[in-house]
């Protein structure tokens, strides 16, 4: 699955920087989540509990940042299990552009999954990325400037194009972090 989108965050684009690479932050934003340690300067694992329709589970997963570019942009490349559950894997590019005193978020992401994640169909994996992105983005843009994102696609746009987060974030601890706009630019 192939992935892109776009958010505004309410920050300024180093401060979105820090945030994004911030373990206790992403553990406050990210729906599920009882662990993000970061393991040596660029890796982090993760650990949460994330239900998609009849699949529940404990997810376990590691995710490793490439070609950064502070505070500009860098690769995320994450992987992570479920057990029985399943597994997700994949690679976001993530961009932060600086608007004034706010900062654009964008990613680009292939994902794939497996095990019974793969079984209960993309429907509902979409709704539940929807969910999952939209609460993400609202407690980042909370916890990091005190207001609400704005998103810059549509509705139907935002749910088809937000799957990603999902993935590397919860998708990757889950094995679903990062988003996106990344999650902006």
């Amino acid at each position: 699955m192939e992935l892109k989108g776009e958010e505004v965050i309410n920050a300024a684009k180093e401060k979105v920087w820090e945030a994004l690479n911030d373990p206790n932050i992403l553990k406050k934003c990210i729906a599920g989540c009882s662990e993000v340690v970061r393991t040596q300067e660029n890796d982090f694992e993760m650990i949460m509990i994330a239900k998609i329709g009849p699949v529940k589970a404990k997810f376990k997963g590691q995710l490793k940042l490439d070609n950064l570019n502070p505070p500009d942009s860098y690769t995320i490349t994450f992987n992570g299990t479920g057990g029985v559950a399943g597994f997700g894997k994949g690679k976001a590019a993530v961009n932060l552009i600086d608007k004034g005193e706010d900062t654009q978020l964008t990613y680009d992401a292939t994902a794939s999954v497996g095990g019974k994640l793969a079984q209960v169909g993309s429907r509902l994996i979409d709704g539940v990325a929807k969910k999952m992105a939209t609460d993400f983005f609202e407690k980042f843009n909370k916890e990091i400037s005190g207001k609400t994102s704005e998103p810059l696609l549509s509705p139907s746009e935002k749910i088809r194009d937000s799957n990603w987060i999902f993935w590397s974030f919860t998708i990757t601890a889950l094995t679903l972090l990062l988003v996106a706009t990344i999650m902006g630019s």
